[in-house]
């Protein structure tokens, strides 16, 4: 019996596509055969190197190596075979013609025939194409117009709700944001409002995918963080609740704020009763918030209170300031804003046409600046009180180097032996150092003010201008306190002296271009004489708290200075770094931040802010920094003619302050109990910095130099004299004792000498040493 046997037919390879897809390939291949045949006719002829042909070469045996490996695989199955011949034609047929022209020699006309013929032959028969086993597609005739259309395959199109909840729907759709699911339900919170919940409804068996906040908050375009999807009660995770609450949100954000103030600090049992929020902001590391007192109440806004009511650990991260009538600014901070702080430059110390220096930073940004003069009031009074460790020297400090930058003549009296400071020692006008300096640099600023007062007198002039004829002085009395303290180790005697001599001076200085400033650890205004008098000129100037060690030094300080309803917090030693408390509970060391040195409470014209001297590095026990500023600018000096009466004022000052401090009587009134008086005064030139000597610092050196009468001997020609006489270089020691020998202060010895070396006059040629420089013969 025959068996049959079945033959299982090779498997088609034919695939149905789209005409206009056979119409593009074919296109394509077209191209290709073009640029091959260009390429095979004209590479052998440019000599284009050993790369093409090598490329020819490995494509030539590239093709016949998988003509080897599909006549491997096909074996018995012939039409495949011819198949994969039929796509390796082409490739091979270039690639011979390409190796022949390289093989021969000299130029032919088939050369370049042959390719041609060949890429159009290929072209025309799209070999690649047709193997591929592309068929068009045959559409059915279109039906006839009474024909009716099939129905489409698929879900009928969604038709959508009119109004905004259809507009979300769509929107949900258009998203595409989880495929399969629909929005569903929709409700307005409100009609003229976007809010609005609705529910997302999955396919049947399916869940509804998680997806985050800031995709479903893109989809409806709303804030980020104001659409949420959560699971609905009762129902299973096919059913989930959207809710958008893009102005509802934003509306709680500051409603929670103003209840909070509301509740917690402005109700009758709150922090600040009747003190309302009116507006607030946000701003990086603040919170700034404006306030209003009561209809008939003046504004009151406790720091410590106002912090305990919201939360706060430091109280010192809240800021009050208030105009001490009904409005008020409470500026909260995430962390300390005065910690890191630059150092002072020229520019800022430099005094504008309002007679003011920037002196450091308050707490929000803006410049903390300290007026040196008033153009409209005239010399000012300041009033600088600090503990040791406040930063108060280098404060004082920035502002004498200032006045020096300014052209201001600084006069500088340290009680404490000159070691508060010592920068300013030798680099301002007149530095006296020791209690006994004190009262006789306060006589001697006197005497001046009383010469200036006698010749704006003369002259009938009224007010004081800078520059017109006289400059601008400051008197700087550092470390008060160890004279006018109560516990103060000096006579009653001295005490009352330099009392009336401060009263003195301010009836006398402001119009006359005299500035005081007073400085002290602790003082009371009832020590600087004339209370009253010292209160209103200090409204006039600066009152500088810095850190204190009792609340009682800032009252005693402020107290008459400051408007009634504005409070001073005490400054701490150190910016907090962590909760005191905390750590005390856990029973570990509470980590403390920097200092607060500079830090300190400016009240100025009755206006209160918190704000930080610029930073001061010290090396070597001084201020390296501050010096250079010190000398980045000429020593402005007196007149001559006042330079005379307050060298020879000083002189007898020194020596009355000097008996007083010994307990002795004053019985001859010499030295401060009655003013210098000088000879005849003559008008002063109008001040001008291009003398016709060429030195600013004396613009009346052409009026006194056609005095005929013979004047005292200054201090200058003393020095000038002994530096003379010895012939050679003499210590500092050995020129304070001749000075003293001749019944002189030695108080301003080192200041002196440092002026003859900035004149070129004398020569410091070695630590502790000077010595005269020979001088250029007069015609």
């Amino acid at each position: 019996m025959a068996t049959a046997q079945q033959t299982t037919p090779p498997p088609t390879t034919t695939r149905t596509v789209p005409a206009r897809v056979i119409r593009r390939r074919a296109t394509a291949e077209r191209l290709a055969h073009t640029t091959a045949a260009v390429a095979t006719a004209i590479g052998p002829q440019l000599d284009s190197g050993p790369f093409s042909h090598l490329g020819a070469f490995a494509a030539l045996g590239a093709s016949c190596w998988w003509l080897y490996r599909k006549a491997t695989q096909h074996g018995e199955d012939h039409f495949g075979l011819l198949r994969s011949c039929q796509r390796a034609l082409p490739l091979l047929g270039y690639a011979g013609l390409y190796t022949a022209n390289v093989v021969h020699t000299g130029s032919s006309w088939w050369e370049l025939a042959g390719p041609a013929a060949w890429g159009a032959l290929m072209a025309w028969w799209a070999p690649i194409t047709r193997a591929a086993g592309l068929v068009p597609e045959i559409l059915p005739p279109a039906p006839a117009p009474q024909d009716t259309a099939p129905a489409p395959a698929g879900p009928p199109p969604r038709v959508y709700e009119p109004g905004y909840p259809g507009l979300l729907a769509r929107m949900w759709d258009t998203a595409a944001l989880a495929p399969g699911t629909r929005l569903t339900a929709v409700e307005q919170f409100s009609p003229d409002r976007p809010d609005f919940k609705a529910v997302i409804v999955a396919q049947q068996g399916k869940a509804v995918p998680k997806l985050d906040e800031a995709r479903l908050a893109a989809v409806f375009d709303f804030p980020l963080g104001t659409v949420t999807l959560t699971p609905i009660q009762g129902s299973g995770p096919g059913r989930m609740l959207l809710t958008a609450r893009p102005t509802l949100v934003a509306e709680e954000q500051a409603w929670t704020f103003e209840r909070l103030w509301a509740e917690k600090v402005a109700a009758d049992s709150g922090a600040a009763p009747g003190m309302h929020l009116v507006d607030h902001r946000r701003e990086p590391n603040r919170i700034v918030v404006r306030v209003e007192a009561a209809e008939g109440r003046l504004v009151e806004l406790p720091q410590r209170p106002i912090a305990r009511a919201l939360g706060i650990k430091d109280h010192d991260l809240v800021v009050v300031e208030t105009d001490g009538l009904g409005d008020g600014v409470v500026s909260f901070y995430e962390e300390h804003p005065l910690i890191d702080i630059r150092c002072a430059t020229v520019e800022d110390l430099t005094m504008d046409e309002d007679g003011r220096i920037q002196l450091g930073l308050r707490h929000d940004g803006r410049p903390a600046r300290l007026p040196l003069y008033d153009p409209a009031l005239g010399a000012v009074t300041d009033l600088f009180v600090g503990a040791p460790g406040a930063g108060k020297s280098v404060t004082l400090n920035t502002i004498i180097a200032a006045e020096r930058i300014s052209g201001v003549v600084s006069i500088v009296a340290d009680a404490q032996d000159g070691m508060s400071l010592p920068e300013a020692n030798g680099r301002v006008y007149h530095f006296g150092a020791g209690i006994a300096a004190v009262g006789a640099t306060l006589a001697a600023a006197y005497a001046v003010a009383k010469y200036r007062q006698k010749v704006s007198s003369e002259n009938g002039w009224g007010a004081f201008e800078i520059g017109k004829p006289w400059r601008l002085v400051n008197l700087t009395l550092d470390e008060l306190n160890l004279i006018l303290a109560s516990d103060a180790d000096v006579p009653k005697e001295f005490k009352l002296w330099v009392v009336g001599l401060i009263s003195a001076f301010q009836s006398t200085g402001r119009k006359m271009g005299k500035g005081i400033r007073f400085a002290a650890q602790s003082i009371h205004l009832e020590d600087l004489g004339d209370k009253d008098k010292i209160r209103a000129n200090a409204k006039n100037g600066t009152v500088s708290l810095g850190r204190t060690n009792s609340s009682t030094t800032q009252h005693m300080a402020a107290d008459g200075v400051l408007p009634p309803g504005m409070r001073i917090e005490p400054i701490p030693r150190y910016f907090r770094a962590a909760d005191a408390i905390d750590a005390a509970f856990k029973g570990e060391e509470a980590a403390r931040g920097p200092v607060t040195a500079g830090v300190a409470w400016l009240i100025q014209g009755g206006q209160l802010y918190k704000a930080r001297t610029f930073k001061a590095v010290k090396e070597g026990k001084t201020f390296p920094g501050l010096i250079k500023l010190y000398e980045s600018a000429p020593i402005p000096v007196l007149t001559p003619e006042e330079d005379q009466i307050f060298q020879a004022e000083y002189a007898k000052a020194l020596a009355k302050a000097e008996r007083l401090l010994r307990g002795e009587a004053d019985s001859d009134g010499e030295g401060g109990g009655t003013v210098y008086t000088p000879p005849p005064a003559t008008t002063p030139a109008p001040f001008s910095p291009a003398a016709e000597d060429g030195d600013p610092l004396d613009p009346l050196d052409a009026v006194f130099a056609e005095q005929t009468e013979p004047e005292p001997a200054t201090m200058r020609d003393h020095l000038l004299d002994i530096l003379a006489a010895a012939g050679q270089p003499m210590q500092a020691r050995e020129i304070r004792t001749a000075i003293a020998a001749r019944g002189l202060p030695t108080s301003t010895v080192a200041n002196e000498l440092t002026k003859l070396k900035d004149n070129n006059l004398a020569a410091n040629v070695r630590h502790g040493w000077w010595q005269i420089l020979p001088q250029p013969a007069k015609n």
